[in-house]
C-alpha cells in the first residue's frame, strides 16, 4: 500500500521550496506547474520540475507533478519525465482524461475534480480507459464554481461523491486543501473529518502541515491493537473457515478481518 496521507504542492518554479521538499516528512510532493506558476514563469518551471526530477533524492515520497491538463507541451515532456503519477487539473469528461494519457503514455493520472459538470460526470471519468489511479477534490475552485463556501453541504456533499466514485473504480481518494495556515485546530478537524470519511489523504499548501495530516491518516495505537486481535483471531488455524468470530467481546465478521489488514497495512507507513 502506496502511503499518500500528505501531498504537498510546491511550486515548480521555486527551486529552493524544491530543495527543502527533500527533507520533509510529505509522502507525495506535487510539483506545480499549473496555479502557483505565472504564465510568464512557465519555461523556467517546466526546467526546475525536470532539474528536480532527474536530479532525484526524494526517497521514499512519491514525486508527482501537476500540469495544465489541456497543454500539450506540458503533458509530452511529463511523459519523459522522471515521476510517480501526473496529476490533471479541471478534468471534466472522461474524454479530456483520454486524451491527455495519450500524451503522457505510461504515465499514472490524478485527476481533479474541479467544477459542476465533473462531479455530473463522475462515474465516466473514474471508470475512464485510462491509467487512472487517484481522484483529488479541488475544493477552492468547486466552491468558486458552486457559488458556496468551502464549508457547505454543498461541498460536503461534492466529496462524498467523489470518495464514492473512487472507491466504485478501486481509486486512491485525496481531500482538498485546508486554506487556514495559523489554524491548527481548523486543519486537524479537516484531517478528522476526512478520515471518518474514508479519504486515503490530503492535499496541502505548506510544510507546517504535514506532521498534523500525517498524524490524523496514521492510525492510533488502539486502531493496531484491534486490527491485530482481528488478524490473529481469523489466522487461528482452530478458526479456519469460519465467518464469524468472537473478537474482544464484539462479533467480527470476514468483512472486518480484510479492514483489519488494511488498518496495519496503513500503520507500516
Amino acid at each position: 500500500m502506496q502511503p499518500r496521507r500528505s501531498c504537498l504542492y510546491v511550486p515548480a518554479d521555486k527551486p529552493r521550496a524544491i530543495a527543502k521538499a527533500r527533507t520533509l516528512a510529505a509522502d507525495v510532493i506535487i510539483l506545480d506547474l499549473e496555479d502557483a506558476v505565472a504564465p510568464e514563469a512557465k519555461a523556467e518551471a517546466r526546467r526546475s520540475a525536470h532539474t528536480a526530477a532527474d536530479g532525484g533524492g526524494f526517497q521514499a515520497r512519491e514525486l508527482v507533478v501537476r500540469v495544465n491538463a489541456d497543454d500539450a507541451a506540458d503533458l509530452q515532456m511529463a511523459a519523459t519525465w522522471a515521476f510517480d503519477a501526473v496529476v490533471l487539473p479541471k478534468i471534466e469528461t472522461a474524454g479530456a482524461l483520454v486524451a491527455a494519457a495519450a500524451l503522457a503514455p505510461g504515465k499514472p493520472l490524478w485527476a481533479m475534480i474541479e467544477t459542476p459538470r465533473a462531479l455530473l460526470n463522475l462515474a465516466a471519468i473514474a471508470g475512464a480507459a485510462a491509467p487512472l489511479a487517484c481522484l483529488i477534490v479541488g475544493v477552492n475552485d468547486l466552491a468558486l464554481a458552486l457559488r458556496c463556501n468551502v464549508d457547505s453541504a454543498t461541498i460536503a456533499h461534492a466529496r462524498q461523491s467523489i470518495l464514492i466514485a473512487a472507491r466504485t473504480f478501486d481509486l486512491d481518494a485525496l481531500d482538498g486543501v485546508t486554506n487556514e495556515l495559523d489554524d491548527s485546530d481548523r486543519l486537524a478537524g479537516a484531517c478528522r473529518d476526512a478520515v471518518a470519511l474514508g479519504f486515503d489523504g490530503k492535499t496541502l499548501i505548506h510544510p507546517s502541515q504535514i506532521d498534523t495530516t500525517n498524524r490524523a491518516f496514521t492510525p492510533s495505537a488502539a486502531d493496531i491493537d484491534a486490527a491485530r486481535a482481528i488478524v490473529a483471531a481469523f489466522s487461528d488455524p482452530a478458526n479456519a473457515g469460519k465467518g464469524v468470530l468472537s473478537v474482544n467481546g464484539q462479533m467480527t465478521e470476514r468483512l472486518h478481518f480484510v479492514a483489519a489488514q488494511r488498518t496495519l497495512a496503513r500503520a507500516a507507513y
